[in-house]
C-alpha cells in the first residue's frame, strides 16, 4: 500500500511540478527529480522498489512511442548521416573514452567493466531533451536533431552494455561479433516494428469504439518492446519503428480519432515522464544513502567522468560542424553557438539509471562485481550533472547566446502547408459533381468558407456560424460538399507529412486544425 501511495503521490506531484515549471520557466522533469531526491530525506519515507530489469520495459516504450509519433520516416531518410554520427558513432566514442578513464583511475576494475560504465553514461535521453528544449524556444532544426539522436542511441548503448557485463561475469573478453549482433538486432527490430504497425492497423479496423482504438496505441509499444527483446532484437528500435509505421499509415478521414488520440497521449506522456524522473530522483538518493561516507572517496573519479562526457560531446559536435561547413542540406551544427547548445543538451536520463541499476551484484564465480558501488555513484553523478545543471541553466544560456527562435520559420512552413491544403480543397470543389446540384448562393457560401480555410488553419480559430444563420442558409448538400473539400485538404496534409524536408510537427499542427474544423461541422 505504501508503494501505491508513493506512485499516486508522484503522479500528483507531476501535475504540481508542471504548474510550478510554467511559472518559473523550468522543465518539470528536472523539478520532479529534485523534489523526489529531497523527499527521501524525510524520516520513514517509503521506498519504491522496482526490479532493475523492469525499469526500461515499463518506462521506455510509452515515452519513446510518444516522442517518435512526432517524427516520420522522411525525417530519418534526410538525416540518416547525422543519425549514425550521433546515435551510434558518438555513443561508441563516449564509451571508449569513459572506459579508458575509468580503467586508469579505478583499481582492478577490468576493461569489460569499464566499458559497461562507458555504455551506461553514453546515451542522452530524448524525453529530457524534449521537455527542456520546448520551453526555451530552441530552433526547430536543433530540436529535431536532438530528437533523432535520442530515439536510437539507447539501442547502441544497451548492446554494448550487455556485451560488457556478459564478458565481465564470465571473465572473458568482449566478443568481436558485437557489431554484427547490433546490426542483426536492429534489422530484426525493424521487422518487428513494421509487423506491429500492421497488427495495429488491423485491430483499429475491427474495433469500432474510438476510445478503444486509442487505447490500443498504449498497449502496442509494450508489445513491440517485449516481442523484440524475446527474439533478441532491440526493443528501443522496435517501438520507434512501430510509432513511425502507425503515423505513416494515418488515414485522412480519421479526424475524431486523431484528436482523441493526441489528447490521450498528451496525458500519458506527462504522467509517465513525471513518474519516471521522480523514480530517478528516488534512486539517486538511495544510492547516496547506501554508500554513506564512502561516496566522498569517489567524487574525484565521478567529476572527471562528468567533465569527459561534456568534452567528448563538444569535440565530436565541433568536428561535425566542420564537416558540415557550407552544406546547408545537412542537419548538423553549423556554428560554435549551435555546438555549445547541442553539447549542453546532452542530458542523460532513464537509460543511464536503468543500466546502472542492472549491474549484477556478483560474477559467475560468486565474487562481487568489480567496483560496482563506484560505477553506480559515477553513473548517478553523470546523470545529475548532465540533467539538472543544463536543465536549470539552458534558458539562461539561450538568452546569453541570443539563440532562441521566434517561430518565424515554423510559421512560414505552416503558411505554405495551409495554402496547399486550401488549394486541394478548392480543387476538389471544382471537380465534384455535387457542386452542380447546389444553388448559386450555396456555391458562393461553400467557396467563401474554403477561401477562409487558410486563415483558420494559421490562427487556430474555429469560426462557426450561429444555428439561426445555418438554418437561413440551409445545410444539406452544402455540408456534404464542405466535407468533401475538407477531406481533400486533410489528405494533402497527411501526404505532405511524409515528404522529405517537411517538419512533421508543423504538419501535425495544421492537420489538427483541419480535424477540429471537421469535427464542429453539423451531422
Amino acid at each position: 500500500m505504501d508503494q501505491l501511495a508513493l506512485i499516486i503521490g508522484l503522479l500528483l506531484a507531476t501535475v504540481v511540478a508542471v504548474g510550478v515549471g510554467d511559472r518559473l520557466k523550468l522543465p518539470y522533469p528536472v523539478l520532479m527529480l529534485i523534489l523526489a531526491a529531497f523527499l527521501t530525506f524525510i524520516p520513514g519515507f517509503p521506498e519504491l522498489e522496482i526490479p532493475p530489469e523492469l525499469i526500461l520495459p515499463i518506462f521506455l516504450p510509452p515515452l519513446l512511442f510518444a516522442t517518435a509519433q512526432r517524427s516520420s520516416w522522411a525525417v530519418f531518410r534526410v538525416r540518416w548521416r547525422t543519425l549514425l554520427m550521433l546515435a551510434v558513432a558518438l555513443v561508441v566514442v563516449s564509451t571508449v573514452v569513459v572506459a579508458g578513464a575509468a580503467w586508469l583511475m579505478i583499481p582492478s576494475i577490468g576493461i569489460p567493466a569499464a566499458i559497461a560504465l562507458g555504455a551506461m553514461v553514453a546515451p542522452p535521453d530524448p524525453i529530457a531533451v524534449e521537455s527542456v528544449a520546448g520551453r526555451v524556444h530552441m530552433p526547430r532544426r536543433l530540436t529535431t536533431v536532438l530528437q533523432s539522436e535520442g530515439l536510437f542511441n539507447d539501442a547502441a548503448a544497451i548492446v554494448i552494455f550487455q556485451a560488457a557485463v556478459a564478458a565481465t561475469a564470465s571473465g572473458s573478453k568482449i566478443a568481436p561479433d558485437v557489431v554484427l549482433q547490433f546490426a542483426l538486432g536492429a534489422a530484426l527490430a525493424v521487422a518487428v516494428g513494421i509487423g506491429m504497425g500492421w497488427v495495429t492497423r488491423v485491430i483499429t479496423k475491427l474495433v469500432q469504439a474510438m476510445v478503444a482504438r486509442s487505447a490500443v496505441t498504449l498497449v502496442v509499444p509494450f508489445a513491440a518492446y517485449i516481442l523484440a527483446e524475446e527474439v533478441h532484437a532491440s526493443g528501443v528500435i522496435a517501438v520507434v519503428v512501430t510509432a513511425l509505421e502507425i503515423k505513416r499509415h494515418s488515414r485522412p478521414q480519421d479526424a475524431a480519432e486523431r484528436v482523441t488520440r493526441t489528447a490521450f497521449w498528451d496525458v500519458v506522456e506527462l504522467l509517465v515522464t513525471g513518474l519516471a524522473f521522480g523514480l530517478v530522483g528516488l534512486e539517486v538518493r538511495q544510492v547516496i544513502r547506501t554508500e554513506g561516507s564512502g561516496i566522498f572517496g569517489m567524487i574525484g573519479t565521478a567529476a572527471v567522468v562528468c567533465v569527459l562526457v561534456f568534452v567528448v560531446r563538444f569535440l565530436w559536435l565541433a568536428m561535425m560542424s566542420g564537416l558540415a561547413h557550407g552544406r546547408k542540406d545537412v542537419l548538423r551544427p553549423t556554428s560554435a553557438k549551435e555546438v555549445l547548445i547541442l553539447t549542453w543538451c546532452g542530458m542523460r536520463g532513464l537509460a543511464t539509471l536503468a543500466l546502472a541499476l542492472a549491474l549484477p551484484l556478483t560474477l559467475a564465480d560468486g565474487t562481487p562485481f568489480p567496483a560496482r558501488s563506484e560505477l553506480l555513484v559515477i553513473a548517478c553523478a553523470v546523470l545529475m550533472a548532465t540533467l539538472v545543471l543544463p536543465g536549470l541553466t539552458l534558458p539562461w544560456l539561450m538568452r546569453v547566446l541570443k539563440a532562441s527562435d521566434d517561430g518565424s520559420e515554423e510559421r512560414d512552413a505552416a503558411r505554405v502547408l495551409a495554402r496547399r491544403a486550401q488549394q486541394a480543397a478548392v480543387a476538389a470543389l471544382k471537380d465534384d459533381k455535387l457542386m452542380k446540384e447546389l444553388p448559386p448562393e450555396k456555391v458562393a457560401l461553400v467557396r467563401d468558407k474554403m477561401t477562409r480555410l487558410h486563415a483558420e488553419l494559421l490562427d487556430g480559430s474555429l469560426r462557426n456560424e450561429s444555428v439561426d444563420d445555418k438554418r437561413k442558409r440551409g445545410r444539406g448538400l452544402a455540408i456534404a460538399v464542405q466535407t468533401i473539400a475538407l477531406d481533400a485538404a486533410r489528405k494533402e496534409v497527411v501526404e505532405a507529412r511524409n515528404e522529405p524536408g517537411m517538419d512533421p510537427e508543423v504538419a501535425d499542427r495544421v492537420l489538427r486544425q483541419l480535424d477540429l474544423r471537421t469535427m464542429i461541422m453539423p451531422e
